[in-house]
C-alpha cells in the first residue's frame, strides 16, 4: 500500500468531510513535493472521493429503505381510512423532507380529482381545490398514471394551467412539486405529491421512493375501503336479518318459514334448498330460475302473477340475480306472499354471500402471491400459515406461469381500453379457479395474470403451461399463451425464487409474442436456444451494451432511428435498396444511416462475425424492451 492510498484509507475510515480531501495534496504541494507525488495524490484523491461519494449512496439508500419499510408496516396497522390518509401524507413529508405534503383521489362521478389531506398548508383555498383530468400537475398524474416533477411550476408548460389551479398554488406559495400515482392494477385512484416553497429539484432516487411509497399507500387504501364496504356490507346484512326477525313473528307460518331458512343458511345451504324449504311452506313447487320471465325484472322486493305462477325477483342493489317461481298457484293470501318475498330475500343474501366469499377468497390468494413476489421476506411461518388457510399445497415443486390474452389486432378498436380492462377482469377470473381447483396462487399483475401452481407427479413445466394456455383459452375462447417458469422447489421454503421465476415466465411468454406463436404454453425448454438465453440471463444486457450499447445511446442522444435501421437492413439481406422500401424512406436516407452506423460500430461491422453478434443483440434489445413494457 502507498503512502497516498494509506492518508485517503485514514479519512475514509473515519468519515472525513469532503473538504478534508484537498488538504495531503496542499500540503505536498506547500513541502515541495514534485509532480509524480502530487499526480499520484490527485489520482488517490480523486479514487477517495468516488468511494466516499458511493459509501454515502448506499447509507442514504438502506435509510430510506428502512423507513420505506417502517412506513408499510404502519400503514398495515391502521385500519379506518382517514386514519391511512393522514399517515401517508405524514409519512411522504418526513420521507422526503419537503415543506408540503397532500393526496388527492379521483372522483369516478365528476371525473376529476380532489385534494382529500393536506400536511404542511396553510391556504384554505388550496386544501380545497379539484383538478379536472389533464389540469395542472396533478391532473396530468391523474389522467396518464405517471409520475411528473417540476422544480418551478409556474414557468413549466408541460401541463395546463388554469387560473383556478394557479391561484391555489400561489396561495400556498409552492415552486417544486413532485406527484406520483396512487394505482391499483390498471386504476390510478388519485395522486400523491411531495412539494416545497423554494426551487428544488427532485432526484431520480427520490422520484421512485415516493413511487414506491405511493404502491404501499394505495394497498393501504384499497384495504381500508373494503373493510369499510365489509362493515357496511355487515350492517346491511344485519339490519335485513332485523327486519326478517322483526316480520318473522307475524303469524306461525312465516315464523317456521324464517327458522327454516335460517337453518338453511347456517348450515351452508343453496339457493335450491331454499326453494325446497318454501316448497313444502306453501304446498307447492317452488323453483329458482337465473333469467326471471319479465315481470319479475320490474318489480324488486314484491312477488308479482305471472298467469298461474307467482314470481318474487331476487335482487341486490338494482341487479337482477334470478326469481323463485312459485307454480300454479292462481290464488295467494298475503301471508304465503310474504312468505315467497322474504325467501326471495334470503336467497339474493345467499348469493351475495356467495359472490363475496369467491371475490374475497380471489383477493387473498392473489395478495399471498403478490407477498411471495413483492415482500420474500416476511415472516415464512405467517405465510405458510396463510397458504394453509387457502389449501394451497407449500412443499411440492410449484411453476410460476405468466399468462397474457394474445387477440390478433387487440388494441386498435375505439374501445379497445375498455375491452383490455373487462379481459384482464375475466383472465383473472378464470385463473383464480384453475388456481384454488390445483391448490395454487394466481393474481393480476403487469397487464395479465401470474399464477403459481404445483407440478403434478410426472409433469414438466412445459406440459402445465401448455395445459394451462389449453384450459384458460377454452374457459374464455379466447388465446391465451402462457410462459412458464423452471420448477421452484418448495415456494415458501424459498420465497426469493419466487420473483426471479415470474420474471423468467414473463420473458418466455414475450418470446412467444416475437415468435408469432400467440395462444400457446411453454417453458424455456421449448425455446431452444432462445430459451436458454431467456432461462439464465447471465451477462446478456452487458453483451447487448457492448454489442450495439454505443448506436442505442447515439438514438437516445439524438432522437434517431439506428437500431430500427440496423434491424431492417439485416432482415433485407444488406440490401439498401429493399430496406429503404422497408422503412419507407429515400435509399440515401440508408446509405446515410449506415455510414453512421458504421462510425460508431467499426468499418467491420457488416463481416459475418460480427453481423452475427449484432444480429443476436438487436434480438435480445427487443425483447428486453419488449418485456420491461
Amino acid at each position: 500500500m502507498t503512502h497516498e492510498q494509506a492518508v485517503y484509507l485514514e479519512l475514509l475510515a473515519r468519515g472525513a468531510a469532503t473538504e478534508a480531501y484537498d488538504r495531503p495534496v496542499l500540503l505536498a504541494r506547500a513541502t515541495g513535493a514534485g509532480p509524480e507525488e502530487l499526480a499520484g495524490l490527485e489520482q488517490a484523491k480523486q479514487l477517495a472521493l468516488r468511494v466516499r461519494a458511493e459509501l454515502e449512496g448506499r447509507r442514504r439508500r438502506e435509510a430510506e429503505l428502512s423507513a420505506l419499510f417502517e412506513t408499510a408496516h404502519d400503514l398495515a396497522g391502521l385500519r379506518d381510512l382517514d386514519d391511512v390518509l393522514r399517515a401517508i401524507v405524514q409519512r411522504a413529508r418526513s420521507l422526503l423532507g419537503t415543506e408540503v405534503a397532500y393526496l388527492s383521489l379521483n372522483d369516478p362521478v365528476r371525473g376529476d380529482t380532489y385534494m382529500r389531506v393536506t400536511e404542511g398548508s396553510v391556504s384554505a383555498r388550496f386544501q380545497q381545490v379539484r383538478l379536472g383530468m389533464g389540469e395542472g400537475l396533478g391532473g396530468l398524474v391523474a389522467q396518464t398514471a405517471r409520475p411528473y416533477v417540476t422544480d418551478d411550476y409556474f414557468q413549466d408548460a408541460r401541463f395546463r394551467h388554469t387560473e383556478a389551479i394557479d391561484s391555489a398554488v400561489g396561495d400556498e406559495g409552492l415552486v417544486a412539486i413532485l406527484g406520483v400515482p396512487l394505482t391499483l392494477g390498471s386504476q390510478v385512484i388519485g395522486v400523491l405529491f411531495a412539494a416545497d416553497r423554494r426551487a428544488r429539484v427532485f432526484e431520480r432516487e427520490q422520484v421512485a421512493l415516493l413511487g414506491s411509497f405511493a404502491a404501499h399507500a394505495a394497498v393501504a387504501i384499497d384495504t381500508a375501503n373494503l373493510l369499510a364496504e365489509t362493515r357496511s356490507a355487515l350492517a346491511e346484512l344485519e339490519r335485513a336479518n332485523g327486519i326478517i326477525r322483526e316480520h318473522s313473528g307475524v303469524i306461525e307460518r312465516a315464523s317456521e318459514v324464517h327458522d327454516r331458512l335460517t337453518e338453511l343458511v347456517l348450515r351452508g345451504g343453496g339457493v335450491h334448498d331454499v326453494a325446497a324449504a318454501v316448497s313444502e311452506v306453501l304446498g307447492g313447487t317452488v323453483d329458482f330460475v337465473e333469467e326471471p320471465p319479465g315481470p319479475a325484472r320490474t318489480s324488486e322486493g314484491h312477488a308479482t302473477r305471472h298467469g298461474d305462477d307467482w314470481i318474487a325477483s331476487v335482487s341486490a342493489g338494482g341487479e337482477t340475480l334470478g326469481a323463485l317461481v312459485l307454480h300454479d298457484r292462481p290464488g295467494l293470501d298475503p301471508v304465503d306472499l310474504r312468505t315467497l318475498e322474504r325467501a326471495a330475500l334470503v336467497t339474493s343474501l345467499l348469493l351475495l354471500a356467495r359472490r363475496s366469499a369467491g371475490e374475497a377468497e380471489q383477493r387473498v390468494r392473489g395478495e399471498l402471491l403478490d407477498d411471495l413476489l413483492d415482500a420474500p421476506d416476511r415472516d415464512r411461518r405467517l405465510l405458510r400459515e396463510r397458504a394453509a388457510r387457502l389449501g394451497a399445497d407449500t412443499d411440492a415443486p410449484h411453476v410460476v406461469l405468466a399468462a397474457r390474452i394474445d387477440r390478433a389486432g387487440a388494441g386498435t378498436a375505439p374501445d379497445a381500453e375498455g375491452r383490455e380492462s373487462a379481459d384482464r377482469q375475466r383472465l383473472r377470473s378464470a385463473a383464480s379457479h384453475l388456481a384454488a381447483t390445483r391448490h395454487g396462487l394466481a393474481s393480476a399483475r403487469d397487464g395479465g395474470t401470474v399464477l403459481l401452481l404445483p407440478l403434478g407427479p410426472g409433469e414438466s413445466a412445459a406440459e402445465l403451461a401448455r395445459q394451462t394456455a389449453k384450459h384458460l383459452g377454452g374457459a374464455l375462447h379466447e388465446p391465451v399463451s402462457v410462459g412458464a417458469s423452471a420448477p421452484v422447489p418448495g415456494p415458501l421454503a424459498h420465497p426469493g425464487r419466487v420473483a426471479p421465476a415470474y420474471r423468467e415466465a414473463r420473458r418466455c411468454l414475450e418470446a412467444l409474442r416475437l415468435l408469432h406463436r400467440q395462444g400457446e404454453g411453454a417453458a424455456a425448454e421449448d425455446l431452444g436456444f432462445l430459451g436458454l438465453l431467456l432461462a439464465d440471463t447471465g451477462d446478456i444486457e452487458g453483451f447487448v451494451e457492448r454489442t450495439i450499447g454505443q448506436v442505442i445511446a447515439y438514438d437516445r442522444r439524438r432522437g434517431t432511428d439506428l437500431v430500427r435501421t440496423m434491424d431492417a437492413y439485416f432482415a433485407s439481406g444488406m440490401s439498401p435498396a429493399r430496406t429503404k422500401d422497408d422503412l419507407h424512406v429515400h435509399v440515401n436516407t440508408v446509405a446515410q444511416r449506415v455510414e453512421r452506423i458504421g462510425r460508431l460500430l467499426g468499418p467491420d461491422w457488416q463481416s459475418p462475425a460480427r453481423a452475427l453478434e449484432i444480429q443476436l443483440a438487436l434480438r435480445l434489445h427487443a425483447l428486453s424492451a419488449a418485456v420491461i413494457r
